[in-house]
This record gives C-alpha cells, sequence and structure tokens, in this order.
C-alpha cells in the first residue's frame, strides 16, 4: 500500500484546479445522513456561539463554509461543518461528536476530504490508555486489516505533526484515494458501520462513576481544543479567511466560545 507524508496545502497546491461540486454534495448528502441517525438518539441543542457561523465567505462564487456546534445531556460538543471551494477543487467536511463523561465510549470523528481526490478519516477517539484499557478497538481490528488488504487503491496519510499521529487510535481509517464509484462506496459503507457501531457502544456503556466524571471531562476537553488548535489543515482556513475568521472557526471546533453549559457542569 502506498503511503502520502504531505501536507494537505501540498496536495492541494500541486492538483489541477477541477469543479469538485459533484463529489462536496454527495459528501454533504452522506453527512446529513449520518447526522439523522445521530439526531435521532440524542437530545441536541445548537450552541448560539455557533449560529454567526451558519454561512461564511462567498460560497458558491468562492471560498465558503459553515459550521454548527450542538450539545445536550449527554453529548458534550457536536460539529457538523464544511470549508473550501468546491468550484476550485478543495472541500473539507466533519461530523465528530465528543460524549459527555457519563460513559467512557470513545468520541466519533469523521472527516471527508476532495482536493480534488478523495480523502477520509474515520475513527473512535480514545478516551483512555490504549494499552491498559483498549477493549473497544481489537474487535475494529479484522475490518481495518481488510481494508487495507482489499483496497490497493487507497494511499496511508501519515500526517507530519506527531501530535496527530498520536492522537489516532490502531484502528483509524486514514487514507486518500481516486474518486472512483469504487471507493466512494467504500466510504459510504464504512462511514454507516461506523455510526451505528459507535451507538451501539453508547446505548450498552456502563456509566461512569461520579468521582471520576470532573477528570474525564476536563482530558476530553484538553484534547479536542489540542486536535482543533494544531491541525495543520487550519492553513487552508487562514489562506481562504484569514487569521481572525479562522481562529474563530477553530475555537468553534472545541468549543472555546460556547454559550450552553457542559453536561453535567
Amino acid at each position: 500500500m502506498k503511503e502520502t507524508l504531505r501536507h494537505v496545502e501540498q496536495m492541494v497546491d500541486s492538483s489541477p484546479v477541477v469543479d469538485v461540486t459533484e463529489t462536496f454534495q454527495r459528501w454533504q448528502e452522506l453527512l446529513a445522513e449520518l447526522k439523522a441517525k445521530i439526531d435521532a438518539r440524542f437530545e441536541l441543542r445548537r450552541d448560539p456561539s455557533t449560529e454567526p457561523l451558519e454561512s461564511y465567505g462567498s460560497h458558491p462564487d468562492g471560498p465558503g463554509g459553515r459550521l454548527a456546534a450542538f450539545t445536550g445531556p449527554e453529548v458534550d460538543w457536536m460539529v457538523h461543518s464544511w470549508l473550501g471551494d468546491p468550484k476550485a477543487g478543495f472541500a473539507n467536511l466533519h461530523l465528530t461528536v465528543w460524549l459527555g463523561p457519563q460513559v467512557r465510549v470513545p468520541h466519533l470523528g469523521i472527516a471527508l476530504l476532495v482536493w480534488p481526490e478523495g480523502w477520509f478519516y474515520l475513527d473512535s477517539v480514545p478516551r483512555v490508555n490504549l494499552p491498559a484499557d483498549g477493549g473497544y478497538y481489537e474487535p475494529l481490528n479484522e475490518q481495518w486489516l481488510a481494508v487495507r488488504q482489499e483496497y490497493p487503491e487507497l494511499e496511508w496519510f501519515t500526517s507530519r505533526a506527531g501530535f496527530i499521529r498520536a492522537s489516532l487510535s490502531p484502528t483509524a481509517q486514514c487514507y486518500s484515494f481516486p474518486r472512483s464509484d469504487r471507493l466512494l462506496g467504500l466510504v459510504h459503507r464504512l462511514t454507516h458501520e461506523h455510526v451505528d457501531r459507535w451507538l451501539r457502544w453508547v446505548d450498552g456503556a456502563e456509566p461512569v462513576p461520579g468521582p471520576e466524571r470532573a477528570g474525564l471531562a476536563a482530558t476530553d476537553l484538553a484534547i479536542r481544543r489540542n486536535i482543533a488548535e494544531r491541525d495543520p489543515a487550519n492553513v487552508m482556513g487562514v489562506r481562504y479567511f484569514g487569521r481572525e475568521t479562522t481562529d474563530r472557526l477553530v475555537r468553534g471546533l472545541w468549543g472555546g466560545d460556547r454559550v450552553l453549559p457542559r453536561p453535567g457542569a
């Protein structure tokens, strides 16, 4: 299997300018399907801090985006967002759910990219020391191996940032690929399986003892903030919208401007 060590901006800058609106819309529809499953399970309310980010930029005439974040009794922070300029060959879409401290189920991480090739990231974001307590991950290992063996067209994406590599679980899916129907179909299948499995984990989870919840919530927030602020792909936001807007978007990803209280607070 091939591997890439390029930054996102290097991938974009070395690629032809291609209108990827069709794939972008396909990604949007996929995330809407997945979000509907999550909405059906949890009580969620949009945090007012993200309402001004409902639409920014000049899409469809140029770069633009949307960022909506939600919280609720069981969900600390859910982000449904996109950023980019699909007509010029780039779009980055996210659906992430950071659970409250009532359970230790891994958080849900999904990112889809078109640059103009395809790219996807799926992970069960760890909340524990995996060598000490990694019970959620071993059952996923066979699927992880099967994807690598059965889809040689995929190109493993290795971040040049050590922190980002450290944030991945051992069963993370993180690949770039040619935009064929076969591989777009693979992403559709894997993302739906990923969300369905995660919802089953939530429903079957043992509650975290009350005295341990504050520490878990603090760790969750530190991880979420670090991932948002140290993501090398933030450079694309600066390129399109400038530093001030990008900093606001990054705060939206981790909840830096949140208005509603965290669950259990």
